[in-house]
């Protein structure tokens, strides 16, 4: 199976901007080749563009896709691919998609990636923190245009690799010491307890000082 690397960007919807919708999406070929990069219509008014984050514009979305368009061509791509991503969950959770959880590789929890970087291995360390220390890369540097959701999915894709052999290796070997019989199955993946609302990168849970 190909992997696939997605990153989402959101705006806000709804009283005080507090509802996320998505408003771009790129997804990557293993390779780092761009399988998909399009700006998409949120379903509501938009109410806080959250440029600071995002990068989005009101000319961004002014011809953008509708969601329904853009959910369907997304989940066509997805579709029987290894997913990799950066608190993967929070994309998932905008796009209204269920992947299997045993096609997931999130970045953000992966404990190889934070013991690399000298962090315990509980942490979920941030995107930014992580390529700094790990690919010697600066990333979402910019304060007025937003972070790059291409330049965010490369970095997350390029750290998964760094310990694929032994995370697959791993997931193997877990995997070995289950009963398949008596194992349930994995959930497929929409949502987790660390959806982030407005505080959508770690970097404002994890200082980038620390």
């Amino acid at each position: 199976m190909l992997g696939s690397r997605a990153m989402t960007h959101m705006v806000g919807t709804g009283p005080g901007g507090r509802h996320s919708e998505l408003a771009r999406c790129s997804v990557l070929g293993y390779h780092g080749n761009v399988l998909y990069d399009k700006y998409v219509r949120p379903c509501r008014p938009v109410t806080d563009y959250r440029t600071r984050w995002s990068g989005i514009q009101r000319h961004h979305l002014q011809d953008a896709i509708p969601f329904a368009q853009a959910r369907e061509e997304i989940l066509g791509i997805l579709k029987g691919k290894v997913v990799v991503g950066h608190s993967i969950y929070n994309d998932f959770e905008v796009l209204d998609v269920l992947h299997p959880g045993h096609m997931v590789r999130d970045t953000c929890t992966m404990r190889l990636l934070s013991r690399l970087a000298g962090f315990p291995s509980e942490r979920c360390t941030s995107l930014k923190i992580l390529a700094t220390r790990l690919l010697n890369r600066k990333i979402q540097v910019s304060q007025t245009q937003g972070h790059c959701s291409v330049e965010d999915a490369l970095a997350s894709l390029d750290l998964y690799k760094l310990v694929e052999g032994e995370w697959e290796s791993e997931r193997v070997q877990q995997c070995e010491l289950k009963d398949d019989d008596a194992a349930p199955r994995e959930p497929s993946v929409a949502s987790s307890n660390h959806y982030m609302q407005d505080e959508y990168w770690p970097d404002d849970v994890i200082p980038d000082s620390q």
